[in-house]
């Protein structure tokens, strides 16, 4: 499970509207996405190029936002034959909120 490195680092993480989108999106990925083939939307979260398509960015963009929000703890990534599907980490987001709270 991956950690929040610290307070500034989750605030940069959420300093976009596309990470922002991805958030969002992954909090009811039944509701926002069809089902998948090779991996189950809750279990092993949404594939990256459906949120690729999803927030209307290149691939290597959308990569680079996924990988932001991975390294500050806020979404897991998951590989699965040969895609990489990701989910919430809501315990990290959780840990976040109680810590901006303590911060402000």
């Amino acid at each position: 499970m991956a950690m929040i490195l610290n307070v500034e680092a989750g605030l940069k993480a959420l300093a976009s509207d596309k990470r922002l989108l991805v958030l969002e999106l992954l909090k009811d990925p039944v509701g926002n996405f069809p089902p998948q083939v090779d991996g189950d939307l809750k279990v092993d979260g949404v594939c990256a190029n459906w949120l690729t398509e999803r927030l209307a960015v290149s691939q290597p963009t959308a990569a680079r936002h996924l990988k932001v929000l991975t390294d500050a703890g806020f979404i897991i990534p998951t590989r699965k034959k040969g895609w990489v599907f990701y989910r919430r980490d809501e315990d990290a987001i959780n840990r976040f909120k109680m810590a901006i709270r303590e911060e402000i």
